[in-house]
């Protein structure tokens, strides 16, 4: 049995639920009546066939404001959050910020990008950025966190709702602890996994710190986790948005592209695009009322 979750904040129509429900009866499946999550906001079809064309059938749904997670109806409430923190949990890419202090941003950030859709290879991209940022001032993480970090919307309504569950959450980035650490912090993680820059002389080398958090880092991340806590990766969400969050994404129970890049959103099973993180928690089945605001 699969449920389609329908997200469409305040501008979800009973027309919409219809044409989706019309679309899975159309191509064979056994569909349930619909049923509000919230009203206008978020809704559920619980449906029997196949998981695969479902998802086919309603990605071909474009409304400009809906988006739609279809799973397995069963352990859809899960127990083990694992999440990217640039531009997933936090608003911006840290280290293209960092590079604008240095006045290189255009040139790491189109570095960046090439890594995040998997263009690059992320490790050797990620030590030709921070080589660029040799000589910089340790104060200037510091600075940059404060002026330019912001806390993506939902973040700690997600992981504050998910905690009080009992979901453990986990916040694991190919970026750097100066800044994961405060976050993971301000959100609520339970853990924070990340890299860590060298510094001597109280100036940044240029080099990360062995071991560096890469892709299999974040995938060993979600099942070291999952096994830590006695849970089958079903139960387990992972949400990223580039391609250095695709392995952790694919082998949890279900794996979100956020906003992400193209290389991300083909291999996610669901995608959000219009929404903020609080979709996740409409995909988990939770109400609005059973939300823990941050």
């Amino acid at each position: 049995m699969f449920v389609a979750t329908l997200i469409a904040a305040g501008k979800l129509t009973d027309e919409v639920v219809r044409e989706a429900i019309d679309r899975l009866d159309a191509t064979g499946h056994d569909v349930g009546a619909p049923h509000w999550l919230d009203e206008h906001d978020a809704a559920d079809i619980v449906f029997h066939g196949s998981l695969v064309s479902a998802r086919k059938e309603l990605a071909l749904m474009d409304h400009g404001v809906l988006d739609i997670v279809v799973q397995p109806l069963g352990d859809r409430t899960k127990k083990l959050i694992v999440a990217d923190m640039d531009s997933t949990m936090i608003t911006v890419e840290c280290i293209d910020e960092l590079a604008d202090y240095a006045g290189l941003k255009p040139q790491i950030a189109a570095i960046t990008a090439r890594a995040m859709n998997g263009e690059l290879d992320f490790r050797a991209a990620l030590e030709e950025r921070v080589r660029l940022l040799a000589g910089m001032d340790e104060a200037v993480l510091v600075e940059c966190r404060m002026e330019r970090v912001k806390l993506t919307r939902g973040a700690r309504t997600l992981v504050q709702t998910m905690k009080a569950h009992g979901a453990f959450s986990v916040l694991v980035s190919g970026g750097f602890m100066p800044f994961a650490g405060p976050v993971g912090e301000a959100v609520g993680f339970d853990k924070v996994v990340a890299n860590e820059l060298e510094v001597a002389g109280g100036k940044l080398t240029g080099k990360v710190l062995e071991p560096i958090v890469d892709s299999k880092a974040k995938l060993a991340t979600l099942k070291a986790e999952a096994a830590r806590h006695g849970l089958p990766l079903a139960e387990t969400l992972a949400v990223g948005d580039g391609a250095n969050d695709i392995p952790m994404m694919t082998a949890a129970g279900l794996g979100i592209g956020y906003h992400p890049h193209p290389a991300a959103a083909e291999a996610a099973a669901a995608v959000i695009r219009h929404h903020d993180l609080t979709a996740l928690l409409w995909a988990q089945g939770y109400p609005r009322r059973s939300w823990v605001l941050g």
